[in-house]
């Protein structure tokens, strides 16, 4: 067996019965019209944790009918900023009252660690309350110098209907980036989470009822891509579709999206690399080279999961990060001082474990893990913290998203060398950069095509700070004052004052 750090059972006890998730739609609560469910089993306890509601076309068409009765007749979007903040602003409130029990049955539904799981819900509530302040400061511009009879106003406007499709990693958090923002705009929605986690989002739904929001402003159907996110991307009453996931079903969304021209946000993977100088704190780096690549299981889009190292240090960098995941808390995610949990299927450990044997068998060398692994009384559906060196930029380990606690090591000789590496990606999502030369860090920031640069820092994030990617990993930007405004519409007002316009037809 791998020398890993394993966390024994945690003893915390678990539901007794899963939690029971339905459609939310025009403020009620509902069942399938043909009773359909799906069950979600635990990925690291093996239990039936959630019993959801599968629903078809006819959900997601009721769902996006009430969103668009609720935008028309502007029970939402016609109220002030102050009013829709002060509902954002007490979800907020309820969020952090029930951060352990979303906490509890995400790190079950997910795989990941509990102290993750917490992390993220309660650290949500504050991008409500940042949406929030959004609400209330939106405005737009004025035009005062186009001559004594002129005054124009660019006006902000809610862009309508918004579909939310959410992925299974961070359900919680990554709705939390996309529904406040849209809901400060003025924008009703039609939220989908991913069938494998669905049970936070519709706790979510429970919560903003208590908060006081107007039943059909925010609609939930659960259930798969086929058919309801597929009816929630191309029906034509929908305005807008954001998607978070895998650049291939984000492909498909805008796909389908196309044939109503509506618009499209997707924040899709990312292959991110961190590049590390010899004069770097190395020490530093090589522990934030392990969160990066171990946080969440590796299930990130952000995952730092390639590491550029200057080939005077890479062996005994290398060699330190080995050691260092060596003392990785590694077992069950119910247990406070996990670190890495499960992997959220079978299916997807298969796909971690062919990069990892491609990788070895095209003459990488696996310095650590590189299989599955059985934790004590939880089954074999971990994969062990794993660093796999010698990788030339051709593999697929190098240039695919593996999504899992897997790093691949590259070296480079400069600056131009590490840049051309870091480029040579169909992914530009983030990337980081260790130097304590500020001249280096600098370059690196202009020349890395990437929407978020770290420098001597990986992950840090702000609900301030607007987060989304280039090339392959997708449209538009999400947090931020930036992300508010992708659920807007600019409208242009001309006014003229008085009759001062000359006549454009004149008398013969």
């Amino acid at each position: 067996m791998l020398d890993l750090t394993v966390i024994p059972a945690s003893g915390i006890a678990l539901p007794a019965a899963p939690f029971r998730a339905r459609h939310l739609i025009d403020g009620a609560w509902l069942d399938s019209a043909d009773g359909a469910v799906s069950e979600r089993i635990s990925p690291s306890h093996g239990v039936v944790v959630s019993r959801a509601a599968k629903g078809g076309k006819a959900e997601a068409e009721a769902a996006i009918a009430a969103a668009r009765r609720a935008f028309d007749d502007a029970r939402w979007s016609g109220l002030s900023g102050k009013a829709r903040a002060a509902v954002l602003l007490k979800t907020a409130d309820l969020i952090e009252a029930n951060v352990e029990r979303m906490a509890l049955i995400e790190t079950l539904e997910s795989g990941k660690p509990i102290t993750q799981a917490r992390g993220e819900i309660s650290g949500a509530a504050d991008l409500w309350r940042y949406a929030a302040s959004l609400a209330r400061t939106l405005h737009g511009d004025s035009h005062n110098s186009l001559g004594q009879d002129m005054l124009a106003v660019v006006l902000k406007e809610p862009i309508g209907v918004v579909s939310i499709i959410t992925p299974w990693n961070f359900p919680f958090w990554i709705l939390s980036q996309k529904l406040p923002f849209a809901l400060a705009a003025g924008c009703t929605c039609v939220v989908k989470p991913s069938e494998l986690t669905p049970s936070t989002t519709a706790i979510l739904g429970e919560l903003l009822a208590e908060a006081g929001l107007p039943a059909g402003v925010v609609n939930i159907v659960l259930g798969y891509g086929q058919p309801v996110g597929a009816t929630l991307s191309s029906d034509p009453r929908v305005d807008m579709v954001t998607f978070t996931g895998s650049t291939a079903v984000g492909r498909g969304i805008a796909a389908a999206a196309s044939a109503t021209l509506k618009k499209v946000a997707l924040e899709l993977g990312g292959k991110n690399p961190q590049v590390i100088f010899p004069d770097a704190d190395l020490e530093s780096a090589a522990d934030a080279v392990v969160f990066g690549v171990y946080f969440n299981v590796g299930q990130c889009c952000n995952s730092g999961s390639r590491i550029l190292v200057h080939e005077d240090i890479s062996e005994a960098f290398t060699a330190r990060v080995v050691e260092l995941s060596r003392q990785v808390a590694f077992g069950d995610p119910l247990d406070p001082a996990t670190q890495v949990g499960a992997i959220v299927t079978p299916e997807h450990g298969a796909k971690i474990d062919g990069y990892v044997l491609a990788a070895r068998k095209a003459g990488a060398k696996v310095e650590l893990g590189g299989s599955s692994l059985a934790v004590p009384g939880l089954g074999h559906q971990f994969y062990q913290p794993t660093v796999v060196s010698r990788v030339t930029p051709d593999m697929a380990i190098a240039r695919e998203e593996v999504f899992g606690p897997v790093l691949t090591v590259l070296t480079f000789r400069s600056l131009d060398e590490a840049l051309a590496l870091v480029n040579d990606a169909d992914y530009g999502l983030s990337a980081g950069v260790w130097s304590e030369n500020v001249h280096t860090c600098l370059a690196f920031a202009r020349g890395a095509q990437a929407g978020t640069v770290w420098t001597n820092t990986w992950m840090d994030g702000f609900p301030e700070v607007t987060f989304g990617g280039v090339k392959q990993s997708g449209l538009g930007r999400e947090i931020g004052r930036y992300g508010l405004d992708e659920f807007m519409e600019i409208k242009s007002l001309v006014m003229r004052i008085g009759r001062t316009r000359a006549p454009w037809v004149r008398p013969r």
